[in-house]
């Protein structure tokens, strides 16, 4: 259910509009004719899934063949790194 109420009766009645929303109803505020702000229930779980929490994994595992930390053995392996 939406509603649309100006801003002087919503200020007016503004616990009765939280009331509303929280019912579950979208509010709209209008300046004159033009909507500017939807009032809608807040869930506490949107801001909990912005952010990654600290020491859980985010993505998948970084492999790596066995030979990535083998020292470079020629002048050929050496040129393809930029070393001479």
């Amino acid at each position: 259910m939406k509603k649309t109420l100006s801003t002087h009766e919503a200020k007016t009645h503004l616990s009765k509009v939280i009331e509303e929303v929280l019912a579950g109803a979208e509010v709209v505020i209008c300046r004159g004719k033009s909507p500017v702000v939807k009032v809608v229930k807040y869930h506490q779980a949107d801001e909990e899934n912005a952010r990654p929490k600290v020491g859980i994994a985010t993505s998948a595992p970084v492999t790596y063949n066995d030979d990535a930390f083998a020292p470079l053995s020629n002048a050929q392996d050496l040129e393809s790194w930029g070393v001479k």
